[in-house]
């Protein structure tokens, strides 16, 4: 099951970005020093107490060239569609607007639990303000102050009430699960019905399958698998047209599901921005990727154009420098039997557990031909020993004697020997320095 959804919506200028800043802290942040790993702002991940959940900014949505009534309807109805819960946002300054009984409106008729942030309360003398908002009869009321951070806990805890149980998915545990992401019309559906060899997509009643997505098990050379698919914009009309963005929603819960994400490129039209954006999820959240070059039948192909694709696939994607590169057609069936071995040899990697005494031979052989490094008081990093916690993603902790003193640079150098040792072919993998008395 995926994580849940909290969306956060309300009228222009009370609060909205502020709180949903603060919910998340610094997850915002990507700590990569590689170009290319994009975040979209609307959306992050985020956890209170034993939680984890997405959460949604409306604010951050851009509808241009519309009344301003009309977005903050749109934008609350976009966010209303996705959500699990909403945390519906008012100043507590200002009192109950129009605007905001609009807002209240919708959220009646989407049965939808709602949670209410009195923003702006920062003094508690202030409080005897709340009361009124009881009367929008949508949710129960909580005076908060985003600036400030006051109150976001109380909050939490009821919106956390919500959310749904996590039941599983029904699948056996060595089921490999696959999602397709990609932006629109790159040919996913067409590349699930190509895999499958039938002529649709068949939806499946399995718990667990998220409204926004399609699941298909299937099995092949007696090897179980399930693809995710993930389903386009249920409404049509200018509004949802004009907002891809929420396209990646759908990107992230389907990831969240996935043993192996399949990032599909259209080869005839060439790489966009939104590609490495929405792939760059899939890395973050440490998932074994493949990427996958569809509609290459339509490509006008010399002997030497598949090595430009792929030169330029290396260099928008320099996270995903780990990621295999299969090039095929959906439509024809071209090379569409290369796909599942690359899935299989990723979800392998992605699963892949290596001895200590193996690993730590191959660490001390990496530093004996490239010293760690010093900072400028001279003092050297020591790696005493390494261990594998765990996989998927594979997981090595350093012990050493200044987790400071691990540059990115050094710890990408051992991840190259690791790599070169070991293979995890498809899988990113994480390098964790601790302190030896950690």
């Amino acid at each position: 099951m995926s994580k849940p959804v909290l969306a956060i919506v309300g009228r222009p200028n009370v609060g909205k970005s502020t709180i949903f800043n603060r919910l998340i802290g610094e997850r915002l942040a990507i700590v990569e020093d590689k170009p290319g790993v994009t975040r979209d702002r609307i959306y992050s991940s985020a956890d209170w107490l034993h939680h984890q959940f997405f959460i949604i900014d409306t604010g951050g949505i851009e509808i241009t060239n519309e009344p301003l009534m009309e977005q903050m309807r749109a934008q609350a109805e976009l966010a209303i569609d996705e959500a699990d819960v909403i945390c519906f946002v008012v100043n507590g300054r200002d009192g109950i607007t129009g605007a905001d009984e609009e807002v209240a409106r919708l959220l009646q008729r989407s049965n939808k639990p709602v949670v209410i942030a009195v923003n702006k309360l920062d003094d508690p003398t202030m409080h005897d303000k709340l009361y009124e908002f009881y009367s929008l009869g949508v949710g129960d009321v909580f005076p908060v102050s985003g600036s400030h951070g006051l109150g976001l806990g109380d909050l939490l805890d009821a919106a956390a009430s919500y959310f749904p149980e996590d039941e599983g998915d029904g699948y056996e545990d060595d089921t490999i699960r696959m999602s397709l992401i990609g932006r629109p019309n790159v040919g996913k559906s067409s590349l699930v019905n190509a895999v499958l060899g039938e002529d649709r997509v068949i939806v499946s009643n399995i718990p667990g399958t998220t409204r926004d997505a399609i699941d298909t098990p299937f099995t092949k050379d007696d090897r179980d698998y399930v693809i995710i698919d993930t389903a386009g914009m249920r409404k049509k009309g200018k509004v949802y047209e004009s907002t891809e963005k929420y396209s990646v929603l759908r990107a992230l819960r389907a990831i969240e599901r996935s043993d192996v994400v399949l990032t599909v490129l259209d080869g005839e039209e060439g790489i966009i921005e939104q590609d490495k954006k929405i792939a760059g999820y899939a890395h973050e959240a440490g998932r074994a990727v493949v990427i996958v070059v569809n509609k290459w039948d339509a490509v006008k192909k010399d002997d030497k154009t598949m090595q430009r694709f792929e030169e330029k696939i290396r260099q928008e994607f320099q996270y995903l420098d780990y990621a295999p590169i299969v090039f095929l057609s959906a439509l024809t069936k071209q090379k569409i039997h290369h796909l599942l071995p690359v899935v299989n040899e990723v979800s392998e990697a992605h699963n892949l557990r290596i001895k200590t005494n193996v690993l730590n031979d191959v660490i001390v052989d990496a530093v004996t031909s490239n010293p760690t490094p010093t900072d400028h008081g001279g003092k050297r990093l020591r790696i005493n020993y390494a261990t594998q916690v765990s996989v998927a993603p594979p997981t090595f902790v350093l012990f050493v004697n200044d987790p400071e003193l691990l540059h990115f640079s050094y710890k990408r150098y051992l991840e190259n020997n690791i790599r070169r040792a070991f293979g995890f072919a498809g899988t990113p993998i994480r390098i964790l320095a601790r302190k030896k008395s950690e």
